[in-house]
């Protein structure tokens, strides 16, 4: 029996001969990396389903036709096939239907679907077309301008296939992501590439946190969801910097959720306040406050009646945190209180003369009627340009070596925004605009309000060491 058995064994010495030694401490060998080359005609051929094509019609008169609020930086599209009847039309002065497109995608079987405001937002009526070629009638369930979302509904006999979301926060810079929507109507286009940067400020409001992608969208891509590897909506494209190849931003999905089911339960957005005006805080401020460290926001204004001023904060205090989160940035402070619900009682601490002091503050709704009404207030670079102005003090202009005489000092521009393009710097005294005198706060939010998007601003300005200059900014 022993010799039988031999040439088994044998065998079993030269097989484990050739096998490569391994400790008792060595890993296992790596498992084959994923080739995302490999996953993304999975992708679409799973979620395409979920995607749509949104038409909204708007009725547009003689004076030229509607304008997106949101700036030139969100980008629609409007349809190439009215363009011939649009300008060669019978009567010019004849009110005639605009039609833009765009992208969304399903959230819920029950026919809810998110796409951006600025597609849907002046819209009389909505069509949206499934990805079999079924055509439905669509309704607006709520809108938020701050963060450009929008929730519609289709009233559909049969489920719709709806995507699954994601987590934003887990997105790496270079990990490879996935676009789906309908670039110039081209219907279903998909397109791929990586995330370029995370928490992206381009000016567009007080809540920008974007996350930039080298993922090719276009006009019409409004609305269409970015996929990671994993078949899951990560964010939803929003936004291109103009006459920039592969540049692209999207509104992160975890920022959109609560919005999205804040929309399906009441139709808006309820956001806290606290009822200041604020500013970045300087190395320099830092030190004059006694704080460590560039950190903390500073409190410029505190406007009577105000959750702020009825707990007892005031002007010249610094804010470090809320509910021990701490605050870095004016945006920081923006979304940390946005965030809380209305009635609810938060703890924040500030700098007063040296020390440290804590408040509770009972969080009031945000109005954004009221807000805009105001001199200034939390998140002040809700302009669209990017730019944050404050009143010209005696003491500034003294610091700064000029007369007192009128206008407003630009004390922050927001990073690759259409200000900083434009050549605008922190220091900047604007006297006037469109050669409309700004002597007050007001005064510079009304005139850059008032003008129309697509609009061209001419900034007179008086720079420290250089005099008077103009500089021209398209709205």
């Amino acid at each position: 029996m022993k010799i039988k058995s031999l040439p088994w064994l044998l065998l079993l010495i030269a097989w484990t001969a050739v096998l490569p030694a391994r400790g008792a401490g060595d890993e296992a060998p790596p498992a084959r990396v994923r080739n995302p080359l490999e996953s993304f005609s999975d992708i679409a051929r799973s979620i395409g389903p979920s995607i749509v094509n949104i038409r909204a019609e708007n009725i547009t008169g003689s004076d030229g036709g509607t304008q997106p609020s949101t700036g030139p930086q969100h980008f629609e599209e409007e349809d190439p096939l009215d363009t011939f009847e649009k300008y060669f039309g019978e009567d010019p002065r004849k009110a005639f239907k605009q039609q833009s497109l765009g992208s969304g995608f399903v959230i819920d079987e029950k026919g809810y679907i998110v796409t951006n405001n600025h597609v849907i937002e002046t819209a009389a009526e909505i069509q949206v077309r499934l990805s079999d070629g079924k055509e439905y009638g669509a309704e607006i369930v709520g809108r938020d301008p701050n963060t450009d979302l929008a929730l519609i509904r289709v009233s559909s006999p049969t489920g719709l296939p709806a995507v699954e979301f994601g987590d934003s926060d887990l997105l790496e810079v270079g990990q490879w992501v996935v676009a789906i929507g309908n670039p110039f109507g081209l219907e279903h286009t998909v397109t791929a590439g990586i995330v370029s940067a995370k928490g992206r400020v381009i000016g567009s409001g007080p809540y920008d946190d974007f996350i930039q992608t080298d993922a090719s969208i276009n006009p019409g891509n409004s609305g269409g969801p970015l996929i990671n590897l994993d078949g899951k909506v990560v964010g939803i494209n929003t936004a291109i910097i103009s006459n920039a190849q592969g540049i692209g931003f999207a509104v992160p999905i975890n920022l959109a959720k609560g919005i999205i089911d804040q929309l399906k339960q009441s139709g808006e957005v309820t956001r806290g306040w606290l009822g200041v005006a604020i500013q970045d805080i300087t190395p320099e401020m830092a030190d004059y406050q006694g704080i460590q460290g560039k950190t903390g926001v500073l409190v410029t204004e505190v406007f009577e009646g105000d959750p702020a001023a009825l707990s007892g904060i005031r002007a010249r205090d610094v804010i470090l945190s809320v509910n021990g989160i701490p605050v870095a940035t004016t945006r920081d402070l923006t979304r940390t209180i946005a965030g809380i619900q209305v009635g609810n009682t938060a703890r924040i601490e500030a700098v007063r003369d040296r020390e440290t002091r804590a408040f509770e503050v009972t969080i009031a709704k945000r109005d954004e009627t009221a807000i805009a009404a105001r001199s200034g207030g939390e998140g002040r670079t809700e302009d669209g340009l990017g730019i944050q102005v404050t009143a010209l003090t005696p003491e500034i202009a003294l610091r700064l070596n000029m007369a007192a005489e009128g206008g407003v000092i630009i004390t922050d521009i927001a990073a690759e925004s259409k200000a900083e393009d434009a050549g605008f710097q922190a220091g900047d005294v604007v006297k006037e605009i469109n050669h409309d005198a700004v002597a007050t706060v007001r005064d510079y939010h009304d005139r850059v309000a008032g003008a129309a998007a697509g609009e061209t601003l001419q900034f007179f300005i008086r720079r420290s060491g250089q005099g008077f200059i103009v500089i021209k900014i398209t709205k």
